[in-house]
């Protein structure tokens, strides 16, 4: 079945003739950067038997063939969606670029994810299969994957088409179809599905290559899951493979494994989130590690506090880029020659000169400039829909196609973007977007709980962290917040989801309209948050 392209026909049609869309395909991308740059190394890592792997752009697409005619060896058709399930290691290129081969599309889920997740995704979707790997993070992902789905590929027992199955002819897609299936942060319940075009997508990730100045000696570190729109495209992995550069998939993030592989293998440039920012920072004035061949940390995700902004230079002796997006669309950049105060003090400034960005009141008013508002959106690299969601795409988007990303931001003179905050309830822990409904539901699961809600409290190191709120059905009989936490763990959600904390109280504080909207009561919750000194 082929997906419906999201954007207006008159809207392609103007990208198109504006040169944004030029027609290229991930086939095509993948085709170029074999051409072009064959010999040279597209991905470094360590395969799940920790053996370092280095693969050249002509293995790449050997591997990539040889998974297409594996896929297809076991049903998997053009158009068909499959789950991809799996942690930072070379193999997740070539399954993936395997899939685009194929004409099949990808659904990108996180390693973190948990069976009530990835069961989602596959139903959501109608996902045909689930790629992913035996066990990791003391997860059994493979046992999880087949209690889910028929097919499942299990790729510590081997890339599809290993064991010789025949190359795949299929037929070329086209620039305008669905190319894969991205995950939103989700603002209630579990993640929206995020339809891309080959179109739209190759445009923003070969702008931000250009951007980020990206070249053929790229060395780029994969520190975050390679499933984030930010790893992949922002400029990403792919952004590095349309520029010939290489690719090093870290095992694990933390700052002794990623500062020692930036030495290892000369990376130039590395991703973050500013938790992940920090605990490098932290180390590096430590440890004083001399990492010459670093020059450009990106940190987004989450906004970089100024404090953390003004450290990174000086501890790492790379450049700081900040970034701010969304796997919605619009993305914006310090540029690598900003002054420091913009590089410290904003979130940079939109990708393409056909981004229009809108800063609003409730109203959908236009505030005066340089106030705050909420940010609306859209623009060649920025969706039009939700994949099947047609109630939340009414609010979630304007009448005339600008989405509502939910940020509260507001524009310098200059026209660089700040992020003050967030309208939707959700929190933003470290980067990881959650939903409060979703984890407020699976609290209300509990057999001695009446009612939960969640709100997010400031913290130093992750942004913000998880508070919940629980009134027991019976007093007499005060559930232990460490089993309600257990018992969210146990539900099969992702481990950033569970609580940070966890109070049980007799009743929720009344808001000055009687307890009305869960809105008004977090924000109430969260006020009495603060005036306890704890927030």
């Amino acid at each position: 079945m082929k997906l419906e392209n999201p954007y207006p026909p008159e809207v392609a049609a103007a990208y198109r003739e504006a040169g944004y869309w030029t027609g290229q395909t991930f086939p095509d991308l993948l085709a170029t950067a074999v051409a072009g740059h064959g010999g040279r190394t597209a991905v470094v890592g360590t395969d799940r038997q920790k053996v370092r792997q280095s693969w050249t752009y002509a293995e790449l697409g050997q591997r990539a063939r040889r998974v297409a005619g594996g896929l297809h060896a076991l049903g998997v058709r053009p158009g068909d969606r499959v789950v991809v399930w799996l942690p930072n290691v070379p193999e997740y290129l070539a399954v993936v670029w395997g899939l685009f081969t194929l004409g099949a599309l990808p659904v990108f889920a996180l390693p973190a994810h948990r069976e009530s997740e990835v069961r989602y995704f596959v139903e959501h979707a109608e996902a045909v299969g689930i790629v992913t790997v035996s066990r990791h993070d003391r997860y059994d992902h493979a046992e999880t994957a087949r209690r889910i789905s028929p097919l499942v590929v299990d790729v510590d027992e081997g890339l599809p088409g290993d064991d010789g199955a025949e190359p795949v002819t299929v037929a070329a897609p086209e620039p305008d179809d669905v190319a894969f299936l991205q995950l939103s942060g989700g603002t209630t319940g579990l993640p929206k599905l995020i339809p891309r075009t080959h179109d739209d997508y190759l445009y923003s990730v070969r702008a931000s290559a250009d951007i980020c100045g990206l070249t053929p000696d790229t060395v780029f570190l994969a520190a975050l899951p390679c499933a984030h729109n930010f790893t992949m495209s922002s400029p990403g992995l792919l952004g590095v493979m349309h520029a010939g550069g290489t690719v090093v998939t870290a095992p694990s993030p933390d700052p002794d494994t990623c500062l020692g592989l930036i030495a290892a293998e000369g990376v130039t440039m590395a991703a973050v989130v500013p938790p992940l920012a920090a605990a490098w920072v932290a180390a590096a004035e430590k440890q004083e590690p001399d990492l010459p061949s670093l020059q450009v940390l990106q940190v987004g995700g989450a906004k970089c506090g100024s404090e953390l902004a003004a450290r990174i230079g000086p501890a790492l002796g790379a450049r700081l880029q900040q970034v701010f997006g969304m796997a919605e669309g619009l993305v914006n950049y310090t540029r690598l020659d900003d002054p420091d105060d913009v590089v410290v003090h904003t979130q940079g400034r939109p990708i393409s000169p056909a981004d229009e960005v809108r800063v609003v009141d409730e109203q959908d008013r236009d505030v005066p400039p340089g106030e705050v508002g909420a940010l609306l959106t859209r623009g060649p690299y920025t969706i039009r829909g939700y994949y099947r969601a047609p109630e939340h795409n009414a609010t979630a988007f304007t009448a005339d196609g600008f989405y509502r990303t939910g940020d509260l931001v507001r524009i310098t003179a200059g026209g660089d973007v700040v992020v003050t905050g967030r309208v939707k309830e959700q929190i933003n822990r470290g980067g990881e977007k959650v939903a409060a409904e979703e984890v407020e539901n699976h609290l209300m699961a509990h057999p001695a709980v009446l009612d939960a809600a969640i709100v997010g409290v400031p913290d130093e190191y992750l942004g913000e962290r998880t508070h919940a709120y629980v009134i027991p059905r019976d007093p007499d009989e005060t559930p232990a917040p460490a089993d309600l936490r257990r018992f969210v763990r146990d539900r099969g959600v992702a481990a950033f989801k569970v609580p940070d904390r966890v109070e049980v109280v007799d009743a929720f504080p009344v808001t000055g309209v009687g307890k009305t909207s869960r809105r008004a009561l977090r924000a109430a919750l969260a006020d009495r948050h603060r005036e306890k000194g704890t927030a």
